[in-house]
């Protein structure tokens, strides 16, 4: 008996051993099934991986015999490698080939010159005016405006544009126009500067001879009015050709969360395009300003320049809607005499509407305005014949313009103008309201345009004039304008 119970006392003592073995073992294996189970993920990835490329191999393999079979018997010798690659080879894509935009490309030292775009656009215009022809000239007063009854050629605009190297890009412009009085070709460069593309600390400078940056219509080029004509009260500040001269300008990019850039310059102040400053006898003979004579004035020093500054900011008010806005100044010496300057101060604002599901840019609406002073400090003259005391001539003025794309291709827009100012033209006038570039004037014109592409246009403008220098104070004139452009310039954008 006690060997008996001896024996089952062992019996129950091996049992009880091997149950907590084994307890043991499956806490052992709970422990280490995270790895063994990364282990078994790994194992049937290399399995199915080798299984996809035996499946490819067996498909590849069935190609091969397939198209051995279809080859005529002089050609079944080739061996399954030389098929193999020639079937890779007609499933390759094909790659693509670099197109290069350039016209003319020279590689010259360790750089590459390349003429991108060259283009041609030229602007017609035919129309009447209830004024005779004189008057139309001084009602239209922009050399680029329809200024004669019948036809007149705007002008025609030769461009250029390229990368000069890595660090610099140029552009040229020629304009052709026939003066509409004497019927004479003139030819003229418009803008020739470089731009630098790699300054730092977002830096940007300009060279050459171009127009000054001041407010939203003077920097642009006649073919980017959207109207025929430009604004009375630029032509009256800034000339018949825009205000543009040799010098160089300064922009910085600020690094606010907006767009936002600063810009300032210093250009000639002599010349026909450099108006209400040093000028020319030749302009003056044409246009005195305030009816002074003029007095020609030599560069000393640096305050004999023109200077500009200019803030513009833009904002993207909601995805449909962007604002751009601007405040310019320029500053420096007249043409009245040695002690007479000028100061011109300006804001605008440019405030585009397109919806997210519009077709090449259609439709839109654009509004777009500026205000623009001058204050013409006039110096004293004296000549022993004539004693011009020393005055401040005051000149201001507004645009408001509104361009509604309705249709593709079709827009139509209304502008309105008002300029005004002080202080008595004298000698060649008989006061300001007699002087037709400082009186009193209004200004409304309809428009409606037309392109048949991005490449061509065609306006009808009406304007509705009134003067204090007219005979009757109003005039009523219609213009028809033809545009077309080809070569590599952008298309029209609004």
């Amino acid at each position: 008996m006690l060997t008996l119970l001896t024996k089952r006392l062992g019996l129950i003592t091996m049992i009880s051993l091997a149950a907590l073995l084994i307890g043991t073992g499956v806490t052992w294996a709970q422990v280490k099934n995270p790895e063994l189970e990364a282990l078994k993920q790994v194992v049937e990835e290399l399995r199915r991986r080798d299984t996809e490329k035996q499946g490819k191999l067996e498909e590849l393999q069935r190609q091969i015999e397939a198209m051995r079979s279809q080859l005529p018997a002089a050609e079944k010798s080739v061996t399954p490698e030389s098929a193999l690659e020639k079937a890779l080879k007609d499933i390759e894509a094909p790659v693509p080939v670099p197109v290069t935009t350039d016209l003319f490309s020279r590689q010259a030292g360790g750089t590459t010159f390349r003429l991108i775009d060259i283009s041609l656009d030229a602007l017609f215009a035919a129309g009447t005016s209830t004024k005779r022809e004189a008057s139309i000239r001084q009602l239209e007063g922009g050399d680029h405006d329809p200024r004669k009854r019948g036809f007149t050629v705007q002008q025609a605009e030769l461009s250029f544009t390229g990368a000069v190297d890595p660090y610099l890009t140029g552009e040229a412009h020629i304009i052709y126009l026939i003066d509409p009085e004497v019927g004479d070709t003139r030819v003229e460069l418009e803008e020739a500067f470089f731009t630098t593309q790699s300054l730092p600390y977002g830096l940007q400078l300009k060279g050459g001879h171009f127009f000054t940056e001041f407010g939203q219509i003077n920097p642009q080029h006649p073919h980017q009015w959207h109207w025929l004509d430009q604004p009375v009260i630029n032509t009256r500040l800034f000339g018949p050709d825009g205000m543009r001269a040799p010098g160089v300008r300064l922009g910085w990019l600020t690094p606010l969360p907006w767009f936002s850039e600063f810009q300032v310059g210093v250009q000639n102040a002599n010349g026909e395009t450099m108006s209400s400053f040093l000028a020319n006898k030749e302009f003056f003979e044409e246009r005195p300003i305030g009816g002074r004579p003029f007095v020609n004035r030599d560069v000393r020093s640096l305050k004999d320049l023109t200077y500009l500054t200019r803030w513009v900011n833009s904002w993207n008010v909601s995805d449909t809607i962007t604002t751009k806005s601007g405040l310019s100044g320029l500053f420096g010496p007249n043409a009245s005499g040695p002690d007479g300057h000028t100061r011109i101060y300006g804001a605008d604002l440019k405030l585009t509407w397109r919806p997210a599901t519009s077709f090449r840019g259609w439709p839109f609406f654009l509004w777009q305005s500026e205000v623009i002073g001058r204050d013409y400090v006039a110096d004293r003259f004296s000549d022993g014949v004539t004693d011009l005391p020393r005055k401040t001539l005051r000149d201001w003025g507004f645009y408001t313009q509104a361009l509604y794309g309705f249709s593709y291709g079709w827009a139509a827009g209304l502008r309105y103008e008002f300029a005004t100012g002080s202080g008595a033209s004298v000698l060649a006038y008989n006061g300001r309201e007699a002087d037709p570039f400082r009186d009193d004037r209004h200004r409304i014109s309809p428009l409606l345009a037309w392109h048949p592409s991005e490449f061509s246009r065609i306006r009808l403008q009406y304007n509705y004039d009134r003067a204090d220098h007219l005979e009757r104070q109003d005039a009523h004139s219609v213009w028809l304008g033809v545009e077309f452009l080809y070569g590599a310039h952008p298309a029209h954008k609004y």
